[in-house]
């Protein structure tokens, strides 16, 4: 029976929150691939994805808070807010699904930036950029 890929990605952000990386590596399928586009790097065992994640340089621990959450038939989509209470960031992240797991994930780690003064003719300043 193939599981529901919304459910799967609660799972995973539940456990990221928990800071259980091999747990949260549970939900991805046995081929899963997990892409970094901007550093060109790929994830290709949960063993990998869980150690990358224990040995990433922290000020405490981690808390991830979905701001944004869209899901289809194979696909969802989430806005994660990231912080170890020094950094913050957003995550953005692209899952997919081939019925067993999440086969294919790909997240993008956008860095916020100043508005250029060039456009403040038309734009607003929204926000911080957390």
């Amino acid at each position: 029976m193939a599981v529901d890929i919304g459910s799967l990605v609660q799972r995973f952000w539940a456990r990221m929150n928990e800071n259980d990386w091999a747990a949260a590596a549970e939900v991805f399928s046995e081929n899963f691939v997990f892409t970094w586009p901007q550093s060109s790097e790929r994830i290709l065992s949960r063993a990998d994805f869980a150690a990358i994640n224990t040995c990433y340089p922290a000020n405490g621990r981690w808390s991830f808070t979905i701001d944004r959450f869209v899901v289809s038939a194979t696909t969802a989509v989430t806005e994660v807010h990231v912080t170890d209470g020094t950094i913050h960031a957003t995550a953005i992240t692209f899952f997919e699904s081939d019925g067993n797991g999440l086969s294919r994930i790909t997240e993008y780690w956008p860095d916020p930036f100043p508005a250029p003064a060039w456009r403040s003719a038309w734009v607003e300043v929204a926000g911080t950029g957390s």
